[in-house]
């Protein structure tokens, strides 16, 4: 074991209460909102103050430099077996099951992600949003939570936040207080810290799921129709270059990640991200990521600097996580210029809003074009725009598959295949809706779809939604 030992035996116990005494107000967030908070993990004000103590009685006793040295689950070992050390000196009384929670979120704070851990593991939560060291708010099921999660305080938030950020080479802090990052596993994270953030770091996480969705999932959970989800694999494996739009939180993200399980094995792909979190499966994708400045100010690469080297890298398709500034002029040409089946996903409430976005981005990037020639420029790249929306209820759907079909005059023309209709909603608040065909029987992508000898199984998908309607 390592350390300065003689530490230990000066630490005292967190005083408990007398008995008959009042309990002592929480610190925490029940007593800052009306709502009481989730109990995502059962731990008392009593056990956070004995923690604290026995906490910075292990930074006292532990050579953290020696500790660093060891692979995790030997420095986990050791930890432990300090700990319970500290324990046995003080004859702090807990029961077995409390000192193995004592043990197991020390080792977190430590060597993970401290409080965050119990709902990293939990593949329900959907998104994580810590507004300093005592508000945890959860996403699940698509509504937002408070739960009784707490940091010890802002220091252990930031060290926390450092550690996510220095995994991928990246920092956070006074001089440069927003970080883009992400995990492991691929969620996304994002960092604000003071002097911006004013009540304390604030840390986003955007989890996803162990278990990667496919298009049969959402066919499951109702975001699309059976005839519609043939209609988008038709789309995917004729290499129609998508544009998926949504609002924050819609699924744009997971959606893109089900297009693409439709791309074949033998196709080169490049994915350009700010955080890479797409999780293709094909054997032959480059992921391409953004880099911030450095201290200097100097180094960066932007989003645009990678799409523009896509093109010297030999791709079949080009995959770009968000469009939002002047790549969309880069994209648009590749999708023009020979790489058909390319998509990205842009911030828009309806396709048209989508693609008068990217208009707008393009403009931005300081091209003096004519409107009609980047109005031209769209319809000449973009096939397929599909929308995304999270409902009021929290649900997700996709509510317009959509194609661009070319200009009258200036005015870009689209053609609805799908909508989604709302029909009310049921008695325990769920909105009720569905799918509806626009009645179109032979969408403007026909052709490309004959090419791929996919025409047959759209025209079946086709007939049967008109049916239903």
């Amino acid at each position: 074991m390592f350390g300065k030992r003689a530490g230990a035996s000066e630490v005292k116990a967190a005083p408990r209460p007398a008995p008959g005494a009042p309990p002592r107000p929480s610190a925490g967030p029940a007593t800052r909102t009306g709502a009481p908070p989730i109990a995502v993990e059962n731990r008392s004000d009593q056990y956070y103050e004995i923690k604290t103590t026995i906490f910075n009685a292990l930074i006292d006793t532990i050579d953290l430099a020696q500790l660093a040295q060891l692979d995790a689950q030997s420095a986990r070992e050791e930890i432990r077996d300090i700990v319970n050390e500290i324990i046995a000196i003080k004859s702090v009384v807990m029961s077995i099951a409390e000192q193995e929670q004592l043990l197991q979120d020390i080792c977190n704070d430590v060597l993970g992600y401290g409080p965050l851990e119990p709902l990293l593991a939990r593949d329900d939560i959907a998104d994580i949003m810590v507004n300093g060291a005592d508000r945890v708010f959860i996403e699940v099921g698509g509504k937002v939570q408070l739960t009784n999660v707490r940091f010890r305080d802002n220091t252990q938030l930031m060290n926390i936040c450092q550690r996510i950020v220095s995994q991928i080479g990246r920092r956070v802090d006074e001089s440069s207080p927003i970080c883009d990052a992400r995990l492991p596993d691929g969620s996304r994270v994002n960092v604000i810290a003071p002097p911006l953030a004013i009540d304390g770091p604030t840390l986003t996480i955007r989890k996803f799921k162990k278990d990667k969705l496919r298009m049969d999932d959402l066919v499951r959970f109702g975001s699309i129709s059976k005839e519609g989800a043939t209609v988008l694999n038709v789309i995917g494996h004729s290499r129609c270059n998508v544009l998926i739009s949504g609002g924050t939180g819609s699924g744009k993200t997971t959606l893109l990640n089900c297009m693409t399980g439709f791309i074949e094995s033998t196709e080169r792909v490049i994915t350009c991200e700010d955080a890479a979190e797409l999780q293709l499966q094909q054997p032959h994708v480059v992921r391409l990521e953004t880099r911030p400045p450095n201290l200097e100010g100097t180094g960066e690469i932007t989003m645009r600097d990678l799409v523009k080297n896509c093109l010297r890298m030999r791709p079949e398709r080009i995959i770009v996580g968000e469009v939002r500034g002047p790549e969309a002029f880069d994209l648009l040409q590749a999708m023009n210029t020979g790489h058909d089946g390319s998509m990205g996903t842009l911030h828009a409430n309806s396709p048209r809003e989508a693609i008068q976005r990217l208009e707008s981005m393009i403009t931005m990037g300081g091209y003096s074009l004519p409107s009609k020639t980047i109005r031209e420029m769209i319809v000449g790249s973009i096939d397929i725009v599909i929308q995304a929306a999270r409902l009021r209820d929290g649900s997700r759907r996709i509510t317009h598959v959509t194609e661009v079909l070319g200009l009258e005059g200036e005015v870009i023309i689209t053609q609805d295949l799908f909508l989604y209709e709302i029909m009310g909603e049921d008695e325990t608040g769920k909105i009720k809706g569905r799918h509806i065909s626009t009645g179109v029987a032979r969408p403007a992508f026909w052709e490309r779809a004959r090419y791929y000898n996919r025409e047959r199984e759209l025209l079946e998908a086709l007939e049967a939604a008109a049916a239903k309607t």
